[in-house]
């Protein structure tokens, strides 16, 4: 066993796939939750590393999903957290069934803060302790044919940046938000985005992102947007109007857009 523990939620694929990797080759002994079986053979690729890896296939868009995080981690001190769970939902929001939308807003906002919540009021009464939440550049755009999706970020984007506020006097409590930009994942087929320009457009390394997001964690910076590219993204949505920043969303997003 590691004497430094790390949980990697979203971790069957992409940025937390990436994420769980760099823990296991840093030494961590680390617990993997996805909510799909896939989870187990992503751990079985971190146990390579020579540290001990265990997996949790639980849903963390409910209480009780993380609830069943929770009790996997048990009374075990965890080093690091990096909240990575996330799903998107692509197309007209009017024609979403109502389940697909509340679980985009469930997992996206619910199940973070609830984790969140509990993992840092442990962090904080031990006095040490490193959250990296993924966030993203969708956040500061209004997301025509991804609305929902955007929303839940610009709603995460903003509440870590209050959190950080409210825990700047706890010194041994580091929050990192990572922004990516639109990264190479199995986010666009599961958002049923694949027809879209930006689904078929190439998009940003997930190893990079990751790596991006974990320096800057281990750096105790504050928020890290990933790629020069979506800084500039960033820097545009403060200055162009949000109608303009909807409509090129729009272009990216409306399904049929690509070229395929």
């Amino acid at each position: 066993m590691a004497d430094k523990f790390a949980v990697i939620t979203g971790a069957s694929t992409g940025i937390g796939f990436e994420l769980a990797s760099i823990a296991a080759q840093e030494g961590y002994d680390i617990l993997v939750v996805a909510d799909e079986a896939l989870i187990d053979a992503a751990a079985a690729d971190f146990r390579q590393f020579g540290t001990d890896v265990q997996s949790v296939e639980t849903d963390l868009s409910s209480i009780d999903g993380v609830d069943t995080l929770l009790q996997a981690i048990g009374d075990r001190k965890v080093d690091v957290l990096c909240a990575n769970a996330g799903t998107g939902l692509g197309k007209a929001f009017l024609d979403q069934p109502v389940d697909k939308w509340r679980r985009t807003i469930d997992t996206n906002i619910t199940g973070t803060l609830y984790l969140l919540q509990k993992s840092l009021t442990v962090m904080r009464a031990r006095g040490e302790g490193k959250v990296l939440v993924t966030g993203s550049i969708a956040g500061y755009i209004p997301g025509a044919f991804n609305a929902v999706y955007n929303g839940t970020k610009a709603f995460i984007d903003n509440f870590t940046e209050a959190l950080r506020n409210e825990l700047k006097d706890d010194k041994g409590i580091t929050l990192t938000t990572l922004m990516p930009g639109a990264t190479e994942t199995e986010f666009f087929a599961r958002a049923d985005m694949e027809d879209t320009s930006v689904g078929q457009a190439k998009k940003d390394d997930p190893a990079k992102v990751a790596r991006d997001g974990w320096d800057a964690l281990m750096a105790g910076k504050g928020h890290i947007v990933s790629g020069w590219h979506n800084k500039l993204q960033v820097a545009a949505a403060g200055i162009v109007p949000p109608a303009i920043l909807a409509d090129q969303h729009r272009k990216m997003a409306e399904p049929g857009s690509g070229t395929d």
